[in-house]
């Protein structure tokens, strides 16, 4: 290994970023850059190779090889004087962490954070992993034999590297570019089709196929991770075929993620994932994209299987959003750490403000009994579940202590109850996880939509002004109305990052749920607006397929679509979805069309692999089978009608709320830019006076009601009329029916 010559880079420049996670490396006395021309500029310039590192500000493993690695002076050196050292906040750079991270998978077949890649001045990858440790220790290579043998291979392989750097670019963008078809566009040849009618029975068993019937989720052995898109799948199937198989793998995974660690028993709210196979033990980090997405699922199970307990969850992890991760003016911010302060020792360690051991139970609790009805209730025992330590586990039933500690089940909820509380308030005082608080427009869609869906499922007011504040608070502040483009990341009056396709999709999702909820006619035209500029600057006519970045973003060494599921829903899958639904309001755009094309595009891949694409399936399921058109014409609904509908389980139903009269929707075309009311809207104004409801499916309508009883039955096929329609499919006249008007 030469010596150096002049580094590279000669400050930290990572205190002029916002992101906490960036800004917890300034003090590094690594030369830390951010992903920005100047520091890729410096690489080619100086010819040499970027040392990239991934991560997000509630990793605990990028903690540990800061501590080990980046904070240490003999490794900040070979960083500095050989390369150009690169930290990326993947939660503010998921195009980034998409391309690399797919290198990585491809490579070594593993994934994860810290992401670690040696790249060429181009960009390019030629060497990857995840966390290394400093010196080589249990068959894993240690981080300074790493830097030291690229830099070797830098200065005497050079040729190889580039050639390796080639063949793995290329397989990326295989990967996540190319869409089938010739040269990489869909051509006549491809004649694509969408996927056929039973792509949702297939994911479906898939799903089934993977369960673990023991102890609830997918996978025979941990980690255990919440797979919210594929209970939504299971849903819509139990729902579609009545197969009870489908339904009791859905509550076994509801009921594991309520009962197990995965879940905060004491303060509400869900952690990322659970380390092992029953849900025990979580890895601690608390996600605003899981405390958005799990809740859905449960609002589902809720609907499907009217279990009390599944709204509690709702309602105890909203709360907990509430409380902990909004924005004193609305908007939602990302993560909680995994870490926080040992009060006894000082140091940050894992889980340290949620476990808790017997004695600490007494010492709050007082009452021997409470303490012992509570240990017994969440397994809090001297030998503990966690480095000698307890997180709460649900273990023991309401009824199965009753009888044990001879008390009536009541006076057990009731003690167990406070005992909770009393334990928050102890939990309060403890030192904190650190918050990270920037506010992503796509995870806020995310919450913003299960906010309202919520409020419609629970009738709770709090919900709708949950969803509309942070709805709000980013429109304000991360949409630009003049120019029709949406930014990525606020955090203390700093906006930055042009939005990527999920923060769109997800957006416009959450707004179209505000107006659902809401009947504020507004929501629904930014929904509108936020589509407009999906087509504008995601959609390729020519590859047939939504990309993930604009194609006004910067030139990457790829340009990444994202098809599959991961810790958050397809955002691809969700703009079909999202896209699908608009066309409802507005039949003159191309939305059916281009869902429609994107489907056929990956339909091989979806019928190959359905598990991984949950959310594109659920979209093809919806194109194929239409929605549940549900017309309101009324100033409110009537609380009748939501509880119906809360009451069972309809997963493709649209809520198009109108106003009751036709003056009222002239205003309501004018504020959307239209000349005539889309079908959803026309002619369908209120009667005598009254809320009226309108029920459509399959192109198939029932008669006008004010009765929501009698709109459930005909939609379940017990109607007293039958319905039928024209050659066409298209809906008879009023006159019909057998109306009661």
């Amino acid at each position: 290994m030469s010596e150096p010559s002049a580094p590279p880079t000669d400050r930290n420049r990572l205190d002029e970023e916002e992101s906490p996670y960036l800004r917890q490396h300034a003090d590094n006395p690594v030369n830390w850059q951010p992903w920005d021309e100047q520091a890729l500029e410096t690489a080619r310039e100086h010819d040499v190779p970027i040392f990239l590192s991934i991560g997000y500000s509630a990793c605990h493993w990028c903690h540990v090889m800061e501590e080990e690695s980046f904070a240490d002076e003999d490794v900040a050196d070979l960083l500095n004087d050989h390369f150009v050292p690169i930290k990326v906040d993947r939660e503010e750079r998921p195009d980034v962490d998409s391309i690399y991270m797919t290198v990585c998978q491809l490579v070594s077949g593993r994934g994860g954070w810290p992401l670690s890649a040696w790249l060429t001045p181009e960009g390019k990858p030629f060497y990857v992993g995840t966390y290394f440790p400093k010196e080589s220790k249990r068959g894993q290579p240690g981080f300074v034999d790493v830097l030291e043998n690229v830099i070797d291979s830098w200065e005497t392989d050079r040729e190889e590297i580039e050639n390796r750097a080639r063949k793995w670019t290329d397989a990326a963008r295989d990967q996540l570019e190319e869409t089938p078809g010739t040269d990489g566009a869909v051509g006549e040849s491809a004649d694509p089709t969408p996927p056929s009618s039973d792509l949702l029975e297939t994911t479906a068993d898939a799903a089934v196929r993977s369960a673990d019937r023991q102890y609830g989720g997918f996978g025979s052995d941990g980690p255990k991770f919440p797979q919210p898109s594929r209970l939504r799948v299971l849903a819509r199937a139990s729902d579609r075929t009545g197969e009870e198989t489908y339904r009791e793998v859905l509550e076994e995974t509801l009921d594991a993620m309520a009962a197990g660690g995965l879940y905060d028993h004491v303060g509400g709210g869900f952690h990322r994932y659970c380390v092992d196979r029953d849900w025990t033990v979580p890895h601690f980090e608390k996600m605003l994209y899981d405390n958005a997405e799990i809740p859905r699922a449960f609002l589902t199970g809720y609907r499907l299987a009217g279990d009390d307990r599944y709204a509690e969850v709702v309602e105890e992890t909203l709360a907990f959003v509430d409380r902990e991760l909004t924005h004193a003016e609305g908007g939602f911010f990302a993560t909680l750490d995994a870490q926080s302060e040992d009060p006894e020792t000082g140091d940050r360690e894992e889980g340290a403000f949620y476990v808790w051991t017997p004695d600490e139970v007494r010492d709050v609790l007082e009452d021997e009994t409470d303490a012992e009805l509570f240990c017994e209730r969440y397994d809090i025992t001297a030998s503990g579940n966690f480095e000698g330590e307890n997180q709460p586990n649900r273990a023991r039933s309401v009824a199965d202590l009753a009888e044990s500690f001879d008390l009536e089940e009541s006076e057990v909820r009731d003690r167990l109850a406070d005992a909770r509380e009393r334990l928050f308030a102890a939990r309060e005082e403890r030192p904190r996880p650190n918050r990270d608080e920037k506010v992503l427009a796509g995870w806020n869609g995310l919450m913003i939509a299960t906010c309202a869906e919520a409020a419609m499922t629970l009738g709770a007011d709090e919900y709708a002004r949950m969803a509309v504040d942070a709805l709000e608070f980013v429109r304000e502040r991360l949409w630009d109305a003049d120019e029709r483009r949406l930014s990525r990341r606020y955090k203390d009056d700093d906006v930055a990052i042009d939005g990527y396709l999920e923060d769109y999709a997800f957006l416009a999702r959450g707004a179209l749920a505000c107006y659902e909820a809401t009947g504020d006619v507004d929501h629904l035209a930014f929904a509108l607006d936020v589509a407009r500029e999906i087509e504008g600057e995601f959609w390729d006519e020519e590859a047939g397929t939504l990309y993930f970045t604009p194609e006004s973003g910067e030139d990457l060494v790829t340009r990444p679509q994202e098809l599959s599921d991961q810790s958050t829903p397809s955002a691809t899958g969700v703009a079909v979805e999202t896209l699908l639904a608009l066309e409802s309001f507005v039949p003159d755009a191309d939305y059916a069309e281009i869902a429609e094309t994107v489907l056929a595009t990956h339909a091989d891949r979806l019928e190959g692999s359905p598990l991984q694409h949950a959310t594109l399936c659920l979209a093809a399921d919806r194109l194929e089978s239409g929605a549940l058109e549900v017309t309101v014409a009324a100033e409110e609904v009537p609380d009748e009608w939501r509880e119906a509908f809360a009451a069972g389980h309809y997963p493709d139903r649209q809520i198009a709320r109108r106003p009751p009269t036709e003056d009222g929707l002239e205003a309501w075309l004018d504020r959307l830019g239209l000349e005539n009311a889309p079908p959803i809207w026309a002619g369908r104004e209120a009667r005598d006076g009254e809320p009226t409801l309108y029920v459509c499916r399959g192109r198939t309508c029932s008669p006008p009601t004010h009765d929501v009883d009698d709109a459930l039955e005909w939609l379940d096929g017990n109607a007293a009329v039958d319905v039928e329609t024209d050659g066409d499919g298209d809906d008879l006249e009023d006159d019909d029916f057998e109306s009661p008007f």
